[in-house]
């Protein structure tokens, strides 16, 4: 199956030939219509001027019908002092009053002018008349015809675009389902059999010491198990002390990096503020920036996370004084894949706004990031 990019970039293709070709052929359209517009305003000049001689040899009849066919292309028909004298297919407000109606008409022929060059009718030697004519309304209405399909290709393609995107986000998330779900169902059995082995140790007198350890690490599976079952399905949210939660958290990381890190907390929010959590999955959201942040100072530095409140809004900030990130690239390390790293799947901050924006409805940004010095990405949080 063709990738999506690929998809995406032959509609745009398709696309903008669909409007080439409707563009070149009503513009070519639009051009004979003028032709033919321009033609037959010749042919009323003539028959003008054919009435103005008054020559006995004109048949009347058919300058008549010339002049009289002319009902689509509005004109004024001006004496050599620019004067309007007479008006065809103009419509003039009954109200205006004569000084009115002249300025409305004065303005019509600069309008004209500036539309189509205007036809000279000589009536003697001395004596001439002007034609000033405009588009004719169905000239307009061609003209204009190609940017209604410029917007209505831009429209389909737009649509195309958002069902493609929705469609692939839809796949996504039944992967992610799936991955989760099956993940949590291997982990399953193995920590069952761990979870009997330490209950048959303690009946062999084994060091409670080393029994502790080993339940830290079986309920440290069973965790993981459920964060992936939950990342499955869409969790319950329950109100719960983030300054708990984080705090928690920052303290199984001090315990699992070099002690050349240094994790520091700053909790400027109500030491009793409670906000909507599903406590694993949020628990995970801090160990993965932890651990990218670890990464990104190669075991070597400081992290802190400031947590405080603005209006219904929590604010967390976790700020790392690791290498960096490009400004180009803020965007897209939440992308699935992105990473720098020689190893790893680039999975890790693109879960994070997953559980952050889809399941906590809040969002995640890089707030700063200066390259050599470090990054601080922001969590944004609703309170109530």
């Amino acid at each position: 199956m063709p990738e999506f990019s690929t998809i995406k970039y032959v509609f745009v293709v398709l696309a903008v030939a669909i409007i080439g070709v409707s563009v070149f052929f009503t513009n070519s359209l639009v051009e004979e219509v003028a032709q033919e517009e321009q033609r037959r305003m010749s042919l009323w000049a003539d028959a003008t001027q054919r009435m103005s001689g008054m020559d006995d040899n004109v048949d009347l009849s058919f300058v008549l019908k010339v002049i009289e066919e002319n009902t689509s292309i509005p004109c004024l028909l001006t004496d050599q002092d620019g004067n309007v004298v007479g008006s065809r297919n103009v419509v003039v407000d009954e109200s205006l009053d004569e000084k009115e109606r002249n300025e409305y008409l004065n303005k019509l022929v600069l309008q004209f002018g500036e539309t189509n060059t205007p036809i000279e009718i000589s009536i003697d030697e001395t004596v001439s008349q002007f034609i000033f004519y405009d588009d004719s309304l169905l000239l307009k209405r061609l003209s204009y015809y190609p940017y209604v399909q410029w917007g209505i290709v831009v429209v389909f393609f737009l649509t195309v675009l958002f069902f493609f995107t929705l469609a692939k986000r839809s796949e996504q998330n039944k992967v992610w389902a799936g991955l989760s779900k099956e993940t949590a169902h291997q982990l399953g059995t193995p920590i069952s059999s761990l979870m009997a082995l330490v209950e048959i140790l303690k009946l062999e007198n084994v060091s409670e010491d080393l029994l502790s350890e080993m339940e830290k690490d079986v309920n440290r599976l069973k965790t993981i198990a459920d964060r992936f079952s939950k990342v499955g399905s869409v969790p319950e949210l329950k109100p719960a002390n983030i300054n708990e939660v984080i705090d928690g958290t920052l303290d199984y990381m001090r315990r699992r990096v070099s002690n050349k890190v240094a994790i520091t907390s700053y909790f400027y929010a109500d030491k009793s503020i409670e906000v909507p959590l599903c406590v694993p999955l949020f628990e995970w959201v801090m160990e993965n920036l932890c651990k990218n942040a670890v990464d990104a100072m190669e075991g070597v530095g400081k992290i802190d996370v400031e947590v405080r409140c603005l209006d219904n809004l929590l604010l967390i900030d976790v700020t790392d004084t690791g290498k960096g990130i490009a400004k180009s690239k803020f965007q897209k390390v939440f992308s699935p894949g992105f990473t720098t790293k020689k190893r790893g799947w680039g999975l890790g901050l693109s879960l994070v706004k997953r559980i952050v924006v889809d399941y906590h409805h809040g969002n995640i940004v890089v707030l700063r990031s200066e390259l050599g010095k470090g990054t601080t990405f922001r969590i944004t949080l609703n309170v109530k």
